[in-house]
């Protein structure tokens, strides 16, 4: 069989929707991620032998689990590592079914939200949760996740075998977490969830501002944590993101320079997805039972709404605002407020929160607060000021169309020229929920 042979193409295509699900169910039923890893790829090699000459089975992961599971069982038989494991009897052929055992949809979707759990829990280090989750349920390749996240490809993969050891040394249980259990466990598989989509969205580093395989496989998972467990903060979550993907075309131009809001054309923002977001934050508001998440979802949807940048309901914007300081307050969420407090208000109400922040001594290496204050100083005519808060926050970036940007402002500031608004460009940005 040739790699161009029909046959050929279906397994590619079963693999692509099917292998983590596999996976999945093979760590349960064998209690090791390498050796899952490795059954896997034992199954598929066993399916381009078998199905050309028997055709594909009728329950092609049904039959790849099983062919998966005794090619892993007879390996450690010959390694005479795992003798309990003996109970399976001799050599049975690899197409062999056991639907009750592990085969049934409820089953396998239980084990897809097990993993996720597992590769998402707190005992592991944040970094080590983050490339675990895009390796085991997303499916990355370990070079693919080390150039997301500009990481040499053999520190990922070491990150990578310290968390499965840890796994396995402490003795992490591959379970849902109890109801009592859940709502912490739940907020760690949320964080991971955003921060990929976040890297995506908004690269922290290097010479793209967005990554879209990386918020592409976020939203595919905030899709299947909703599609396994419809908490309303999951909802919010996946609200969140679609509502920020809505607008990724308008975002950049086509040499790729970031475009603010209030330049950006509208009939570019993805209005089926705006739709979608919208409906799940109502969803999620309704159940009263929301966080964070869905209140930032809520801000962007009201940004969504407005068929002009004139016509954003900035009053709400600082409502929310107001909300999600009660709810999840930081010094972050202080300077959205301070941006969305300007647009209401005026600059100067917005600047005299900024210096409040930064007199304290928060966020003083944090690139947005500089850009913020530099341009509600630029809009109040406090030039000198407005050039030194720039020149820091051109320091303290590190993506390059955003210092492009951010330079450009500068030089029409240095010239008399009125600059693109840095706090206004900023809304968009899914780290700073829409401001």
């Amino acid at each position: 069989m040739t790699p161009t042979d029909p046959l050929h193409d279906a397994v590619n295509e079963i693999y692509l929707a099917h292998s983590r699900r596999v996976l999945a169910t093979l760590i349960r039923l064998l209690g090791d991620f390498d050796v899952a890893e490795e059954a896997l790829q034992d199954a598929f090699r066993a399916a381009l032998e078998q199905w050309p000459r028997d055709g594909i089975p009728s329950n092609p992961r049904a039959w790849l689990v099983s062919a998966g599971r005794f090619k892993a069982i007879d390996g450690l038989r010959r390694r005479s590592r795992f003798d309990a494991l003996d109970d399976v009897g001799e050599r049975a052929d690899v197409g062999v079914l056991d639907a009750a055992a592990w085969a049934d949809d409820e089953s396998v979707e239980d084990d897809r939200l097990r993993l996720i759990f597992t590769c998402c829990h707190p005992a592991l280090a944040p970094d080590a949760q983050v490339a675990l989750t895009l390796r085991e349920v997303c499916g990355l390749t370990t070079e693919q996740i080390a150039q997301a996240f500009l990481t040499p490809a053999p520190t990922l993969a070491q990150r990578i075998v310290r968390a499965k050891a840890k796994i396995r040394d402490a003795r992490i249980p591959y379970q849902v977490p109890t109801p009592a259990e859940l709502p912490g466990r739940l907020d760690v598989v949320l964080r991971v969830i955003y921060l990929v989509f976040n890297e995506g969205y908004e690269a922290s580093t290097g010479t793209l501002l967005t990554r879209h395989d990386l918020s592409a496989e976020a939203i595919r998972l905030g899709r299947l944590l909703v599609e396994l467990l419809p908490e309303p903060e999951v909802l919010g979550l996946l609200a969140l993101m679609i509502l920020h993907e809505s607008r990724r075309a308008a975002r950049t131009s086509a040499a790729g320079e970031l475009i603010r809001l209030d330049d950006q054309d509208r009939s570019l923002w993805d209005r089926q997805l705006i739709v979608e977001g919208s409906r799940l934050v109502e969803q999620s508001l309704l159940s009263r039972r929301f966080g964070s998440y869905t209140i930032q979802a809520a801000i962007s949807a009201v940004h969504s709404e407005a068929p002009t940048p004139a016509a954003t309901d900035w009053g709400e914007i600082v409502g929310l605002y107001d909300a999600l300081m009660r709810t999840d307050p930081s010094p972050v969420v202080e300077l959205n407020r301070s941006v969305a407090v300007a647009m209401r208000d005026g600059p100067a109400a917005g600047l005299a929160i900024i210096d409040a922040i930064l007199e304290r001594g928060d966020l003083v290496d944090y690139r947005l607060a500089h850009a913020a204050r530099a341009d509600l100083r630029r809009r109040l005519g406090r030039v000198a000021e407005a050039r030194r808060s720039y020149e820091r926050a051109i320091a303290l970036t590190q993506q390059e169309p955003e210092r492009r940007f951010l330079e450009r402002q500068l030089a029409g500031l240095r010239t008399g020229r009125s600059a693109p608004s840095a706090a206004e460009s900023r809304r968009t940005s899914a780290s700073q929920g829409e401001t």
